[in-house]
């Protein structure tokens, strides 16, 4: 076991007059994954591990979804995601990536839509 340190920052707001803040901390930390085990055992290890990798792939699925991509083109790209690997940035067809979204948009959303692509054509 070592003793680790972790720092965390508040950016300063200026909108809000505040200054950064920061702190730290010293903690205990495993060297080895049988030593995580004896010090916090395999449920807690197991229930982090997964709760941090559902925040990742609901973060890759969200900007998967604002690019344009669909639920088939997402599963695709990720119904294969193994804890820890990263994954392999998917190239994104940007014409039905636009319908996409087009589709997905408000009725308000849609029209700003059609007005940004005339006045694209007219230029």
């Amino acid at each position: 076991m070592v003793k680790k340190d972790i720092v965390a920052r508040v950016p300063a707001n200026k909108e809000k007059g505040t200054k950064e803040m920061a702190a730290t901390i010293s903690v205990d930390y495993a060297d080895n994954v049988k030593e995580a085990v004896q010090m916090f055992g395999e449920e807690a290890l197991l229930s982090n591990a997964f709760a941090n990798w559902r925040v990742t792939l609901q973060s890759n699925i969200r900007s998967s979804l604002k690019s344009g991509m669909d639920q088939a083109a997402i599963q695709s790209k990720l119904g294969s995601a193994k804890m820890g690997v990263a994954q392999v940035g998917a190239k994104v067809d940007a014409e039905q990536a636009f319908i996409n979204k087009f589709k997905s948009a408000t009725p308000e959303q849609q029209a700003k839509m059609l007005a940004t692509l005339k006045k694209a054509a007219q230029a």
